[in-house]
């Protein structure tokens, strides 16, 4: 094997192998001997087919009437006897084939969702298209996995059995057998090979492209439409296709060529068994029939050996989609944020209050210094509002503070993540019911109907339960609801969760003064450590510290009653 042939073996080991060994593997092991079993009856049943077929075509060409229906009868009893084997076949390879589907996809979500990945990938270019890899590269490698295990398996079983048949019938046949694969097999794999798996990884990645630029547009149609920028967005869904319709060409150009090689290469061996054995045949030294079992066997054996030649196309595709796959395990199985954090870049150390030491923020790319030796300490119950032009790091800070925000030095003094509560300037509507809403991201906390309807009216929404159907209503809340109702709901979350830190990035931009200052106010009474970003006088009071980011890489700290916007 090559080394590109072992590297994708590895892979392949690597996604595959620990679903044998996990938990309910004797499930899965009993599935595949199962399977294994019904093989062998398929196998035993072609070879008896065979047999009988040149049975019957002897006795047809003996013209003897009473062998030809004894075949007919036997024959009649095997496919009874074989359809269920079949039947059951294919439910046990389907049913084994979903219960890995099930396991590994669990198996990805859970790493996915662990660590904050799923946020990371974000800028991670080599990962593209993360969800479908999960809904559907997955589904891919389990199915096609199963086919290819499955068609090998056989395909020794075949060996077996026809081998011996064969041999029994020609030798000559069985020398120029082995000779036949192994010069087609060195020709698909060092002619066709390498070229089409890059083209099938390449389609697999366009495919992607073109699905995820439509869901784009899906999920930011009010927006385009506000833009009226359709043209545009039509445009660049139009490239996406481009580019895969593109490599699909190249695709089925080089697809053209393995065709008509796999064809010509089956084809061929119409012809070859009878050729070599027709001698023996018109001498009267084999039946006819033996010659059509010959040739049965012929091709049994010859599909046996020539499992590359005859399903390279599908196994070009299986290894593109085992490439993908391999990259984003290997991703999400990495070390976590915070890991690589206390390495080399920004630390974050548990304590009881919000402090910055000697933090500097750089962008991902090391070239730019956005903030530079902020030292800063936010005592318990005190506020601290951030401002600055755009551009100057203000997001790229609240990140930091958050622990989303690596790439820099220094050290981020912070309670646990779970006393943190981060509130942006779009909220985030979760998909479930109203109670859903408020108790989102901790489920697990009990409230009881009062509290939820009392903390409504303190956000000035007492009627939303009611006219949306009560707090069981599960409907399309980032539809339904205005961006600023979206940002009160928001902050009923704050209200009843009651973190140690709340960080509110322009989280009250789309209310006015008078309900903004009333959220505000609330959250000062809950004692609970402010951290804002933005640009109106009006939040000034409800904070004790002023940050300002001068956009050149400095920072001046001032008390917020001395401070004063510019504009």
């Amino acid at each position: 094997m090559d080394s590109a042939g072992h590297h994708l073996w590895k892979r392949f080991w690597r996604l595959a192998w620990p679903f044998w060994r996990n938990e309910e593997r004797w499930k899965a092991w009993g599935l595949l001997a199962l399977l294994v079993l019904l093989l062998l009856g398929q196998t035993g049943f072609a070879v008896l087919l065979n047999e009988q077929t040149g049975e019957f075509t002897s006795a047809l060409a003996a013209r003897d009437e009473d062998r030809f229906w004894t075949a007919i009868r036997f024959c009649l009893v095997l496919l009874v006897v074989v359809v269920p084997i079949y039947g059951a076949y294919y439910y046990v390879r389907d049913r084994l084939g979903i219960h890995w589907r099930r396991w590994l996809t669990h198996r990805f979500l859970d790493r996915y969702f662990s660590q904050r990945h799923f946020y990371e990938l974000n800028s991670r270019e080599g990962i593209d298209n993360p969800d479908q890899r999960i809904a559907e590269d997955i589904a891919t490698f389990t199915q096609r996995s199963l086919f290819f295990l499955l068609i090998i398996v056989g395909s020794l079983l075949q060996l077996v059995a026809f081998s011996s048949v064969l041999w029994s019938i020609s030798h000559e046949l069985v020398y120029f057998l082995v000779v036949y694969a192994g010069l087609g097999t060195s020709i698909v794999i060092f002619v066709f090979g390498q070229r089409l798996m890059k083209l099938n990884f390449n389609q697999l990645r366009r495919e992607a492209d073109f699905r995820f630029g439509l869901v784009r547009v899906r999920e930011n149609a009010e927006s385009i439409a506000f833009y009226r920028g359709e043209a545009q967005e039509l445009d660049e869904v139009k490239r996406r296709f481009g580019e895969a319709f593109r490599n699909f060409l190249t695709l089925i150009r080089g697809q053209l060529a393995l065709n008509l090689f796999q064809h010509a290469y089956s084809l061929f061996t119409l012809v070859i068994p009878s050729a070599i054995i027709a001698a023996r045949v018109i001498s009267g030294e084999l039946e006819v029939g033996r010659a059509v079992q010959a040739a049965g066997a012929f091709a049994a054996v010859l599909g046996a050996i020539s499992l590359i030649v005859e399903n390279f196309e599908g196994l070009s595709r299986f290894a593109a989609g085992i490439e993908r796959l391999d990259s984003f395990a290997n991703f999400i199985s990495g070390q976590s944020g915070s890991q690589r954090a206390a390495g080399s870049t920004i630390r974050s150390v548990p304590a009881q209050q919000l402090a910055l030491r000697g933090l500097s923020l750089h962008t991902p790319d090391g070239g730019r210094v956005l903030v530079r030796d902020l030292s800063i300490t936010v005592k318990t119950g005190e506020g601290l509002l951030i401002v600055g032009e755009s551009g100057c790091g203000k997001s790229s800070l609240l990140r930091a503070i958050a622990g989303l925000w690596y790439a820099g030095s220094g050290t981020v003094f912070r309670p646990p993540p779970e006393d943190i509560l981060f509130l942006p300037q779009q909220p985030y509507m979760v998909l479930g019911s109203l109670r859903a809403q408020l108790l989102y991201p901790w489920r697990e906390r009990v409230f009881t109907d009062a509290e939820l309807l009392d903390v409504l009216v303190r956000v000035k929404l007492p009627d939303l339960a009611e006219r949306s159907g009560g707090l069981e209503a599960v409907l399309a809340w980032h539809k339904l609801l205005s961006v600023g109702e979206q940002q009160r709901l928001a902050f009923a979350r704050l209200l009843l969760t009651r973190p140690r830190i709340a960080i509110l990035d322009e989280a009250t931009s789309a209310l006015d003064v008078a309900n903004e200052s009333a959220l505000y106010r609330q959250l000062v009474d809950s004692r609970t450590t402010l951290v804002s970003v933005g640009h109106r006088s009006s939040i000034l009071p409800f904070h004790t510290q002023v940050l300002e980011l001068t956009g050149d890489s400095g920072w001046r700290s001032h008390a917020a009653a001395d401070f004063r916007f510019a504009h």
